[in-house]
């Protein structure tokens, strides 16, 4: 009887694997999509500080358009006054159906 028996849990392994595969996959493709946005985000507050940096100092704002969008691809910068601050959003789509954001300020006429 014990033949029997284990020849009726054959292949139970093999279906277990193919019902947990899925999810393993999806887990890992979302955690690789998170890392993608994470890394989207720092490269624009880096190209926003660069920029607000740039304003600040009054380079011309196709130069502040040029330094964000070539930080990261399909980026657009906003430039804004806030009395002494120059501050600049940039925005971009990322891996996962997401818009992200950075903002940075300077000091207007700094160096």
């Amino acid at each position: 009887m014990s033949a029997r028996r284990r020849l009726g849990d054959r292949g139970s392994v093999v279906a277990e694997f193919a019902v947990a595969l899925p999810a393993v996959v999806l887990v890992l493709l979302l955690g690789a999509g998170a890392l993608g946005v994470a890394s989207r985000h720092v490269r624009l507050q880096d190209a926003a500080a660069d920029a607000a940096r740039l304003a600040a100092r009054g380079e011309p704002d196709a130069r502040v358009h040029d330094a964000v969008a070539a930080a990261a691809a399909g980026a657009v910068a906003g430039i804004e006054y806030r009395g002494d601050l120059v501050c600049v959003t940039a925005s971009a789509n990322a891996v996962l159906p997401v818009r992200v954001s950075a903002t940075s300020c300077a000091l207007a006429g700094g160096w």
